[in-house]
């Protein structure tokens, strides 16, 4: 398909923190005759930054922040519309406003105010109709677009909007509409990226949310929603004085009762997640929302109103994320439990805007290792494989000539120096991988080939004389407890997972009948494997180096430990968390593995006592503290607050899905129809339930416990296959641990 490449622009003046440029509208008339002749009317467009589309004043884009984010010198994308059901007779009118997005970003940190593309917003369109009488007619945005100042004076997607009421321009997207006073628009040059219609699933908005409580706070009012999300707060207010400046502050999280936003703040201004609306003032209901930001927020400090105007309707809270659709969930006996499943939902979604992001306050930056550590649990929950395979394309354009990949994707260019390595490069191979798994999409991994062979090569060369890999980042986010005695190396955090890397390349390699590569991958693999075990195992005791949670845990995941050094290894990892008092004493790395590892050797009721515990350091201690989602570290009270909205440990919910509920989906990693059923019966719970929905249908996993016995409940759709396995310890009413798997209850026994 071509697509338009006539950019245009209002003017080469581009908006800073500095001076304030406002955002550009946009229009174009045109007319048809005969609006029944016409059997076919489409628009492709592309905005940099984002865009706002209209036709004959009816607002049709798919979406917040449209087209998606991107580094344009990579990729530019375009959005299909049909246009048709909004056509009339005689003139019509196709609007377009402009925000800065990443075309002009403006939050200093990353470097993103130096990027090379950097620029005022600007847009390419091609509106093309066809007629009953085969007829075609096109055109193309061009000089003969008019354009004048909109009312919104400043946005950005990490700061925030300011809008002007005063300055609305009534029907400046509709027929009739008199624009001799606005001015011409400009040609734009072309961007260097590659076209390419948006094929990730839009932001949309899933829920509104209204305020829990409004409380005076020093000049202001202080809004609580009662959960934090992300998204944006509609005002709603009446007004008698034009121009009364109305601010909107939003934040996570109180400290000693008052609104605190520190913890988002990383440029040295007060400018972060904050909305100005400026009232018309005609006594009249005034409403606003911005177009282009959004927030991750729980409170919103507001001020600038008098206390009439401070009432429970003045803000509602819309919530925005990609439009996932659920295919996973998980609840059972435990409410502490509920909450963390519930928690991670909420991080998912509210950092899924197009693609993973961190936290959606403080950077919204697509960190690679994030993404990668959640990429399993997110699949189990959401229909997040279409997004990942989009993102999959940015990051194959991120990487650069030698083979090295930057920590956060897109980039202007930061991310080489520091803030990647082998624990964030393995996005790579982790959303490929996992996408395969549980949809059986190839396309994803055509896509990841020629990066991740790019990638194994470069790696290859990062290796020291024992064969060993020390770069970038290692076990992050360690818990507020942690001794430097039991930090785990970064040599065996990195040399570990570039192994992994190289397995799941050979595994890719191999599903694409790419032989000679899944050799080579193969091989790799088990060099750094023998690395490993030479330098970093001792294989007299069966601990490995930094004797601590994470490097124990993970040479166990990993299959460091080989054979019958696997039984003492455990031993060790046992009596390691057992020094740690049974709480988590580890980072990101080692909390994505140590609780599959506790099942795989019969101990999921210690991996449930080390999560849903309530003292600290714990999961269970967040949500006895408030939490309503997953937190970025494990900090004591009175510790240092960070994000408050992180995903990154989530993989709490993938182990509730597939140990609790024993839902082990294609666990060979080679057929969509099978599934194990091998659930942990954990003495703390009475009862758990989960399910996942995959291309067959819904599989779930039920138990309940009934006295001494268990009453086991399995629905698995039609087509599929797979067995039931239970537990060490417990027997189907035949005295079997192993059954076929089908529909249908069955009652277990405790040997």
């Amino acid at each position: 398909m071509n697509l338009p490449k006539n950019f245009i622009r209002a003017g080469e003046n581009y908006c800073s923190i500095e001076k304030n440029v406002p955002a550009p509208y946009f229009r174009k008339a045109f007319k048809i005759r005969n609006i029944k002749s016409v059997n076919e009317a489409k628009i492709v467009i592309c905005g940099l930054g984002f865009y706002e589309l209209y036709v004959n004043g009816v607002n049709i884009t798919k979406g917040l922040l449209a087209p998606y984010v991107s580094n344009p010198d990579d990729i530019i994308y375009y959005d299909k519309y049909n246009i048709l059901p909004y056509l009339i007779k005689g003139e019509n009118v196709i609007g377009v406003c402009l925000g800065n997005g990443f075309q002009n970003p403006l939050v200093f940190n990353w470097e993103f105010r130096d990027v090379k593309w950097r620029g005022a917003p600007q847009f390419a369109l091609r509106c093309n109709m066809k007629y009953k009488s085969g007829e075609d007619t096109s055109f193309e945005s061009d000089e003969s677009f008019k354009t004048a100042p909109s009312p919104i004076l400043f946005d950005d997607r990490h700061y925030g909007e300011y809008y002007d009421g005063r300055l609305e321009i009534p029907g400046w997207n509709l027929p009739g509409f008199n624009d001799k006073k606005w001015k011409y628009s400009q040609k734009a040059p072309m961007p260097r990226g590659e076209g390419r219609i948006c094929q990730a699933e839009p932001i949309v908005k899933t829920r509104e949310i209204k305020p829990v409580s409004v409380v005076k706070e020093d000049d202001g009012y202080r809004y609580d929603f009662g959960e934090n999300m992300a998204g944006l707060s509609r005002l709603r207010v009446v007004s008698h004085t034009p121009g009364q400046k109305i601010t909107l502050i939003h934040g996570e999280t109180l400290v000693d009762g008052k609104f605190f936003w520190q913890n988002i703040k990383f440029d040295d201004n007060d400018m972060i997640q904050k909305d100005i609306y400026y009232c018309k003032g005609t006594g009249e209901i005034e409403e606003y929302m911005p177009r282009f930001t959004y927030h991750g927020f729980r409170y919103v400090l507001v001020k600038g109103i008098n206390p009439e105007q401070a009432t429970s309707d003045l803000l509602t809270y819309e919530v925005y994320n990609s439009d996932l659709k659920e295919c996973g969930g998980f609840e059972c006996s435990d409410d502490i439990v509920n909450k963390l499943q519930q928690a991670t939902r909420r991080s998912d979604l509210s950092n899924f805007y197009y693609f993973p992001t961190d936290c959606c306050h403080r950077e919204k930056n697509g960190w690679t290792a994030d993404a990668a550590l959640s990429s399993e649990h997110v699949l189990i929950n959401l229909t997040a494989g279409n997004s990942y395979k989009e993102w999959m394309r940015n990051i194959s354009k991120a990487q650069n000539e030698f083979g090295a990949l930057p920590g956060i994707v897109p980039t202007g260019g930061w991310g080489f120096a520091w803030g990647n390595g082998p624990a964030w490069d393995n996005v790579i191979v982790y959303l490929p991988f996992y996408t395969y798994k549980y949809t059986g999409d190839r396309e994803i991994l055509e896509i990841a080939a020629p990066i991740v062979w790019k990638y194994l090569n470069y790696i290859l060369g990062r290796r020291d004389s024992r064969g060993l890999v020390e770069i970038g980042l290692g076990d992050w986010c360690p818990v507020g407890r942690i001794e430097d005695q039991y930090i785990c190396p970064l040599v065996f955090t990195d040399s570990v997972l570039t192994m992994d890397i190289a397995q799941k390349a050979a595994f890719i390699f191999e599903a694409l009948n790419m032989t000679h590569q899944s050799r080579f991958a193969t091989e790799m693999a088990a060099d750094i494997k023998n690395s490993v075990r030479k330098y970093l195992v001792d294989k007299d005791k069966m601990v490995a180096i930094g004797n601590c949670q994470t490097s124990q845990a993970m040479a166990l995941y990993y299959n460091i430990f080989e054979g019958g050094e696997r039984t003492k290894a455990f031993e060790n990892l046992v009596e390691i968390i057992s020094r740690d008092d049974d709480h988590i004493n580890l980072g990101v790395l080692g909390a994505r593995v140590i609780f599959h590892v506790l099942t795989a050797f019969g101990r999921s009721d210690l991996a449930y006592k080390m999560i849903a515990r309530t003292d600290f350091p714990s999961y269970g201690n967040w949500i006895a503290r408030g939490a309503t989602t997953l937190w970025e570290t494990h900090q004591p009270e009175g510790g240092r607050i960070l994000s408050l909205n992180h995903h990154f440990w989530g993989d709490i919910s993938s182990w509730f899905i597939q140990a609790l509920a024993g839902i082990r989906y294609n666990p060979h990693n080679n057929d969509l129809a099978e599934v194990d059923i091998r659930p942990s019966f954990v003495p703390q719970l009475n009862s758990a339930a989960g399910y996942h929905i995959c291309k067959y249908g819904k599989i779930s996993s039920e138990w309940i416990r009934i006295g001494k016995d268990i009453q086991l409940t399995i629905k698995i759709p039609a087509g599929m296959r797979g067995s039931i396995t239970l537990e060490n310890g417990w027997l189907f009413e035949n005295g079997n641990t192993f059954f076929n798997a089908a529909d249908g209850t069955y009652i277990l026994h405790k040997k």
